[in-house]
C-alpha cells in the first residue's frame, strides 16, 4: 500500500488525487493532509480519509479547524495531529510513514517542502509549477543526489513522461507542448487592452485556478510549462516547442532522430495523469472517461502568436538567462495576475509588467531554497514598484479603474 501526503489537498489538484485514492480502495493510504484555509472542505477530508496530520495555513485556521472537528461525528481520540505553517507543512510531507508526496500548493508557499521532501528520495507528484520555474536547479541537484522520482502531473509533462518512454531520451531531438489557446485564441490583439477578469476566466477547455486561468489566457503558464520541461527533461528552451491545439486531446509529443514522433493523447480529465503518478510504472485500469473513437473528430495544430502572447518569449528568455530569472519571472506574473484581477493593470500589462521587472532584478545563483524565496520577495517588490509608479502614470490602467 503506497501512502501519501497531499500538499495542497482542498484545491483542484488535491481533490482530484483524493477522489483517484478513493476510486482505488485498499490501494492508498493518506497519512496527511495539507490545506490552506478552506476548512469546510478539509473537515469532510478528515471524517474520510482519517490522516494522521492535519496542517493548515494559519492558527486561525487551524482554532477553526479545532472548532468544526469538535462538532463533526468524529471522537477526539480519532482526531490527527493538528498543525499550522510552513514547520509543520514541512515535517507533514518528510514524515517517514509517507512514500509519496502530491506537492499542489499554488505558488512558492509550498517549495521548502517539496524541497525537502525530494531531498529524502520520497517519490514526489509535481503538480506546482513553481517548484521548477524558481528552484529548478536546486531541485532537480538535490533529486539526482537523493535517487528521487519526480513524476509530473500537469496533463502536458505527464503527456512527455509518457512519450518519453517510448525510446531513450538521448533519442529524443524534441519534445512539442500543447496549449489550448485559451479564450483569447482569435480575439484581435487590439481588443486586449479591454478585456476583462471576467473573459479572462472563462477557459474553454480546464476549470483551473484563478491565476493559472490567467496564466493560460496569457500563454505565460506555457511559458512556465517549458521551463519545467527543460528541467524535468534534460531539453534546451530551443528543442521545446509550443502549439496551439484547441481540441486539448493531444497533451504532448516526442520526436525522435529517427523522424518518428510519439504522441500521448487522453480526454481532458486531470485524474487520468494523477492515477499515472500514483501508480507508475505501472498502468492502472482507467476511472475516467476513454476517448470515444467512434465519433468523429478533427484536431488542429497552429503556431502561437507570439507577438500577441510575449509571455512566450520572455519565458525562454528567462530560461536561457538561468540563475534566478526564472524566479523573479514567476513572482512578478504573480504580482501582475492579482493586479489585473483587481482591474489595477490592463490584460496586455501582465507581460509588460514582468519584462519590466526582470530588467530591474539582477540576476543571482540562489544556493539555497532560503535565497530563492528572497529572490521572490525582492522580484515581488519590485513588481509592485513598478505597478505603482504606472498607476501614478495611467499606464497600462484600465479605463475604469478609479485608485483607492
Amino acid at each position: 500500500m503506497r501512502t501519501l501526503t497531499v500538499l495542497g489537498s482542498t484545491g483542484s489538484i488535491g481533490t482530484s488525487t483524493l477522489d483517484v485514492v478513493r476510486k482505488h480502495p485498499g490501494r492508498f493510504s493518506v497519512h496527511a493532509l495539507v490545506a490552506g484555509g478552506n476548512v469546510d472542505v478539509l473537515v469532510r477530508q478528515i471524517l474520510e480519509f482519517r490522516p494522521r496530520m492535519a496542517v493548515v495555513a494559519t492558527e486561525s485556521a487551524r482554532r477553526n479547524l479545532i472548532d468544526r472537528l469538535g462538532s463533526a461525528a468524529l471522537g477526539r481520540r480519532e482526531w490527527p495531529e493538528l498543525a499550522c505553517g510552513n514547520r509543520a507543512t514541512v515535517e507533514a510531507a518528510i514524515a517517514g510513514e509517507a512514500d509519496f508526496v502530491m506537492s499542489a500548493i499554488v505558488g512558492v508557499a509550498g517549495l521548502e517542502a517539496t524541497y525537502e521532501a525530494v531531498r529524502r528520495g520520497k517519490r514526489i507528484g509535481l503538480a506546482n509549477k513553481e517548484v521548477l520555474v524558481a528552484s529548478g536547479e536546486l531541485i532537480m541537484a538535490a533529486a539526482r543526489a537523493a535517487g528521487t522520482e519526480m513524476i509530473p502531473v500537469d496533463s502536458e509533462h505527464n503527456g512527455a513522461h509518457q512519450c518519453l518512454r517510448a525510446g531513450d531520451r538521448g533519442e529524443a531531438v524534441r519534445l512539442i507542448l500543447t496549449a489550448s489557446g485559451g479564450p483569447f485564441r482569435d480575439v484581435p490583439v487590439a481588443r486586449l487592452a479591454g478585456v476583462t477578469p471576467e473573459e479572462a476566466l472563462n477557459h474553454p477547455t480546464w476549470k483551473m485556478g484563478r491565476r493559472i486561468t490567467i496564466d493560460s489566457a496569457s500563454l505565460m503558464n506555457k511559458g512556465f510549462e517549458v521551463i519545467e520541461a527543460c528541467w524535468l527533461f534534460g531539453f534546451s528552451p530551443d528543442e521545446v516547442e509550443v502549439v496551439i491545439h484547441p481540441q486539448s486531446s493531444v497533451h504532448a509529443l516526442v520526436e525522435y532522430r529517427d523522424g518518428s514522433v510519439i504522441a500521448q493523447l487522453s480526454t481532458t480529465d486531470m485524474r487520468m495523469p494523477i492515477q499515472y503518478a500514483l501508480t507508475y510504472p505501472e498502468r492502472s485500469t482507467a476511472t475516467v472517461a476513454r476517448m470515444d473513437w467512434r465519433s468523429p473528430r478533427s484536431w488542429q495544430f497552429l503556431p502561437p502568436d507570439r507577438e500577441k502572447f510575449p509571455a512566450l518569449r520572455l519565458a525562454a528568455e528567462a530560461m536561457r538567462t538561468g540563475g534566478s530569472a526564472p524566479c523573479t519571472l514567476n513572482a512578478a506574473d504573480e504580482v501582475a495576475v492579482e493586479a489585473f484581477l483587481n482591474r489595477e493593470l490592463t490584460f496586455p500589462g501582465i507581460p509588460e509588467l514582468v519584462e519590466e521587472t526582470l530588467n530591474r532584478v539582477p540576476v543571482r545563483r540562489p544556493g539555497s531554497i532560503g535565497e530563492v524565496l528572497e529572490v521572490d520577495r525582492a522580484s515581488r517588490a519590485t513588481a509592485r514598484e513598478v505597478l505603482n509608479e504606472w498607476g501614478a502614470k495611467g499606464r497600462n490602467v484600465p479605463r475604469d479603474f478609479v485608485k483607492a
